[in-house]
Parts: structure tokens; C-alpha cells; sequence
């Protein structure tokens, strides 16, 4: 597990950064470094890209996903969107994992995933599945 401690240190720390002037410093942190942990695991799964980009071209959010994958300007995710993507059902199971409610997972993952997408796809383009562990390698090391 070494290699996704690495990751949920250096994107747990990016967020957490970011996380804290927003929220006051409040204690959430701990939160979103589990909610992290599944999101990484998620992405690991066999197919989890094409589902995801799947996920988005249904909700009509492609342009959304785009800007995520692209150099340029992450767009924002609303939690409704989210739950839209990656289903409601997953949602709430990955905020359980995390000890948090689907809503509160919803919104965390509005906040996330833009920036986990940003970071594991720096040459602007979706890794195939067999390259996410290269990629994420990079990346943390």
C-alpha cells in the first residue's frame, strides 16, 4: 500500500492546503484522506476510466471531464453532478468507506476529483488503464 499512501499524502497535502483557508483549518482533513483513499482505489479497478468517461458523456458533462484532462482551466463540479457521473449508489458507498454521508461525499468529490483527474493526466489525455500505475508513479515520486 505504499504507493497509495504516496498518493493520498501528496494530493491529501495539495488539498488539505487548499481545504484549510476555505474551512477555517476546520478537522475535515482526515475526511477527505479516506475519501482520497477510495477515490484512488476506485480509479485502480479494471475499467474504472472508460466508466467514468462514460459516466460524464451521459450527464452531458464531456466538456466538464475535458477541462479536467486538458493543460488548461478546471471547470467545477457541483455534488449533484457527481452522483449524476458516477451514480448515486457509488457515491454514497465510497463516502461510507470514508465515514461520510453521501451528500457530504458528493460535495467533497465536487472538490476532488478535478484535481485528481488534473494530476493523472499531466500530458493532457486519459492513461489507459494499464498505464495508471506509470502514471501515478510519475506523478508522487
Amino acid at each position: 500500500m505504499g504507493l497509495l499512501d504516496q498518493i493520498s499524502g501528496a494530493v491529501g497535502g495539495m488539498l488539505g492546503q487548499g481545504q484549510a483557508g476555505a474551512q477555517g483549518g476546520d478537522v475535515r482533513g482526515g475526511a477527505n484522506t479516506g475519501l482520497l483513499q477510495q477515490v484512488i482505489g476506485m480509479l485502480g479497478s479494471p475499467g474504472a476510466l472508460s466508466n467514468i468517461t462514460k459516466g460524464f458523456h451521459g450527464a452531458g458533462l464531456d466538456n466538464v471531464l475535458q477541462s479536467w484532462v486538458g493543460t488548461g482551466q478546471n471547470l467545477p463540479i457541483t455534488g449533484d453532478q457527481v452522483k449524476q457521473v458516477l451514480g448515486s449508489g457509488n457515491v454514497a458507498d465510497l463516502g461510507a468507506r470514508a465515514g461520510l454521508s453521501e451528500s457530504d461525499a458528493s460535495n467533497e468529490l465536487a472538490g476532488m476529483l478535478p484535481q485528481v483527474i488534473d494530476k493523472l493526466t499531466p500530458d493532457g489525455k486519459l492513461p489507459s488503464q494499464g498505464d495508471l500505475s506509470s502514471v501515478i508513479g510519475k506523478l508522487f515520486h
